[in-house]
């Protein structure tokens, strides 16, 4: 979001379809703006972060430094594929910044740095029963929804893969 009026239409959108969580990318300096939207209409705003790809809010350190300070319904959007793609640990950051995280992007990657391709969850870099066990441990309940970046022409198979090794280790 790059304006306060893509600001004001995400939050009037958001109140028309009766969501309370809004994913976004504001601009730094519109932090305050967010901030402000935020109480008015008691919503939840998560940020997106976008690893080495994106110098706005690369990581969930990023994201934290930035909002720390805001209303504590300001928080992230943690796609873990991208924090490890900046050479952060998810497992950690999720224990350190769990309060204001809202939303987790499940996806796995190639290696830790930009380099990092999407794979099927459980095949790359991310440890996930490490994972599972600190959102149990930080009593998560907030969205987990899978992002699977690979074939693009043809996920269907390594979805199912990743939907089932994800939900066994949950099942754990």
């Amino acid at each position: 979001m790059k304006s306060e009026k893509e600001i004001d239409e995400g939050f009037e959108y958001a109140k028309r379809v009766g969501v309370k969580l809004i994913v976004g990318v504001p601009n730094y300096e519109l932090l305050p703006y967010v901030d402000k939207k935020v109480k008015e209409y008691d919503f939840h705003y998560a940020i997106h972060l976008h690893g080495p790809d994106i110098a706005t809010y690369p990581d969930a350190t990023d994201v934290w430094e930035h909002t720390k300070d805001l209303d504590p319904r300001i928080g992230m959007c943690f796609d873990i594929g991208h924090d490890l793609r900046n050479n952060c640990d998810p497992v950690a950051d999720l224990q350190k910044y769990h309060t204001r995280i809202f939303d987790i992007h499940i996806k796995d990657v190639t290696d830790n740095s930009k380099a990092g391709q999407g794979i099927e969850i459980g095949r790359g870099k991310i440890d996930f029963p490490a994972l599972v066990q600190m959102l149990r441990e930080v009593n998560y309940t907030g969205v987990c929804g899978l992002e699977y970046e690979k074939d693009m022409k043809d996920p269907f198979l390594g979805i199912a893969e990743s939907i089932g090794y994800f939900k066994a280790l949950c099942d754990a």
